[in-house]
């Protein structure tokens, strides 16, 4: 059975679960996150493989640039990403994807964008089944009225990173 490389990292606004498999980013999730254990499962299932703590050339990396991300306003992330999902997942999280840094988008807006104009919800269920946060920037997608909506990390997490966000493109940090 192959391996799925999992470690820890800690981010100023929580813990996040890294995971690597063949040398791509698949997991990148709040440790904090309800129903966490359901998504790892999703991912050992769909990839045939089992979790196994352990540091990899792609984690470190994921590391490094998350430390550049929260520490100098890394505004590109460049890992090589591993989407676990449907056809219907995979798209929308591609489409977050080309979301700018400091940006936002509402649930609606995504949904129009990529043509599903009467599937709102469903675009929202696949935002919150983003497995790799931050890379995948799910945080950046907001309710119609702006408003801050759930988040895997948790509310609190998700404003800290708009924030951040809005502070480094004011040129507040760096």
């Amino acid at each position: 059975m192959d391996i799925v490389s999992i470690d820890s990292y800690q981010s100023p606004c929580g813990k996040l679960i890294l995971g690597s498999y063949k040398g791509r980013l698949c997991l990148c999730d709040w440790e904090n996150r309800k129903n966490r254990n359901r998504m790892e499962v999703h991912i050992a299932h769909f990839l045939k493989a089992t979790f196994m703590e352990g540091e990899s050339e792609v984690i470190a990396s994921a590391k490094q640039q998350l430390q550049e991300f929260f520490l100098r306003g890394r505004k590109i992330m460049n890992i090589p990403l591993l989407l676990v999902g449907t056809d219907f997942q995979k798209s929308v999280w591609e489409r977050l994807m080309q979301v700018q840094y400091g940006e936002t988008l509402s649930y609606k807006m995504l949904a129009n964008s990529l043509g599903y104009v009467r599937s709102v919800r469903a675009v929202a269920n696949a935002v919150a089944s983003n497995p790799i946060s931050i890379f995948i920037p799910c945080h950046r997608i907001v309710g119609s009225n702006h408003t801050l909506t759930g988040y895997a990390g948790g509310l609190d997490a998700k404003c800290y990173l708009l924030e951040l966000e809005r502070k480094v493109l004011r040129g507040e940090l760096l």
